[in-house]
């Protein structure tokens, strides 16, 4: 991997100019900052005690993504008939053109998508400020709304290798399962996968 930048925001961001990534992003206000405050809490006390950083974050994603499909009921735009093909659309988009779709799940309150970075594309951050500003601008006007759409800041992450990208994809493809939606992943009908 060629180049790479970092930022810290909340979280922080390491992105190579290569690589594939799985990335969350969720509607704004679809977790309470109460929670989202416990759930920093206890991810600067684990950070404490647990030697295994990598580890500490993975636990750290599973309560999170436990608090998506907690409150689904809060936000549940995304799965609206009008909403998902706006979301597919932004999505599928930068597909061969600055990345390389291989799978993604938009649930009623988040999405989850894996891609592989084409070579000169644009950068995660331009890229995943593009999808967002889009769709949040279609999706406003769609629900007669206007302000925050998404919440600001994306969770995201470098796939390592090829198991870690099976683990991965496995994960989001029983999201809606999981979440109890349907009963079998097969179901579900806002996702797309490319690698199968």
């Amino acid at each position: 991997m060629n180049n790479r930048h970092f930022h810290r925001r909340n979280l922080p961001h390491l992105y190579y100019d290569e690589g594939i990534y799985f990335i969350t992003f969720r509607l704004n206000d679809s977790i309470p900052l109460h929670l989202l405050a416990e759930l920093q809490k206890d991810y600067q006390d684990q950070k404490l005690k647990d030697g295994d950083i990598n580890e500490t974050k993975r636990r750290l994603f599973v309560k999170y993504d436990n608090l998506l499909d907690t409150n689904l009921i809060n936000c549940d735009y995304l799965t609206r008939s009008e909403i998902t093909p706006v979301i597919k659309n932004s999505l599928h988009f930068y597909d061969n053109k600055d990345y390389s779709l291989l799978c993604y799940y938009v649930m009623p309150n988040h999405v989850h998508v894996v891609f592989e970075l084409l070579k000169d594309n644009r950068g995660i951050s331009n890229i995943m400020h593009s999808i967002k500003r889009y769709s949040a601008r279609e999706c406003n006007k769609i629900l007669k709304q206007d302000g925050y759409f998404w919440q600001h800041e994306s969770y995201d992450r470098l796939v390592r290798n090829e198991k870690e990208l099976y683990f991965t994809t496995e994960y989001i493809l029983n999201n809606p399962v999981k979440a109890g939606l349907v009963e079998k992943r097969e179901d579900w009908p806002h996702s797309y996968c490319n690698m199968i």
